[in-house]
């Protein structure tokens, strides 16, 4: 069996699904992709649906009902491939913003290195992103330089969301216990790894925003994570986490 598992999480990417899996599915290391689709209304899910005739055994579709938040998604996600008995799990996005050639690089820290969790970092090489506005590489970078005044976490890349997990670090952290949704997950699900003292390492990637579909980023998504690593680092000190 495949030992690898991409989840990557949809809602209204119907300009990209196919590409996106395309390209993680020609990859040289042999990948399997797991969509959670939240009932787009653009049909992206029965884009995939076609797709599966043609990478039977490689290509997987979870449906939900409705629209219920990254963090959710991920989470039904790793459910799924514990189940499927996956060692390596990766998180990614369906926009291109992650590019599928770095896949490699995260599943070689994690399967040759050290790492348990390793991250597609944006920040712990200087600034590698590609086509966002300055505010917006701004805010990403100072928020994960708060992340690591809050939790003390080393960490550069704390809201990175190109990530891959080692199938026992997604069997210590109680799944029930995930909280937050939108990047708030992305940081929580690191601070709750490295709590475990499971072994975190960086790999340098270029982060290019996406040129088809609309951006998930909200207000909301914004104060939960502002907010929620404060929450997480009290619920540690008085070990409720």
């Amino acid at each position: 069996m495949n030992d690898c598992i991409v989840i990557i999480p949809t809602y209204n990417e119907i300009e990209n699904i196919e590409s996106i899996i395309r390209s993680v599915l020609s990859q040289r290391k042999a990948f399997h992709v797991l969509i959670i689709d939240d009932n787009s209304p653009d049909h992206t899910a029965d884009k995939v649906v076609l797709l599966q005739a043609e990478f039977e055994g490689r290509l997987f579709l979870e449906k939900r009902e409705k629209k219920s938040g990254l963090g959710t998604a991920y989470v039904h996600g790793f459910r799924w491939a514990l189940k499927h008995n996956y060692e390596y799990i990766f998180e990614m996005d369906a926009d291109f913003s992650h590019n599928p050639n770095d896949l490699e690089k995260l599943y070689s820290a994690c399967h040759l290195g050290d790492a348990d969790l390793s991250i597609g970092s944006r920040y712990v090489t200087g600034v590698n992103v590609v086509n966002w506005p300055l505010s917006r590489v701004l805010m990403s970078y100072f928020a994960s330089v708060y992340v690591r005044m809050i939790t003390g976490m080393k960490i550069h890349d704390a809201t990175a969301g190109f990530v891959c997990y080692k199938k026992r670090v997604l069997e210590e952290i109680n799944l029930d216990k995930i909280k937050f949704v939108g990047y708030a997950f992305q940081i929580e699900m690191k601070y709750r790894t490295y709590c475990k003292d499971f072994q975190i390492v960086e790999v340098p990637i270029i982060f290019t925003d996406r040129t088809k579909g609309q951006s998930k980023m909200s207000n909301s998504i914004i104060v939960e994570a502002v907010f929620g690593v404060i929450a997480l680092r009290l619920k540690r000190l008085v070990n409720t986490l």
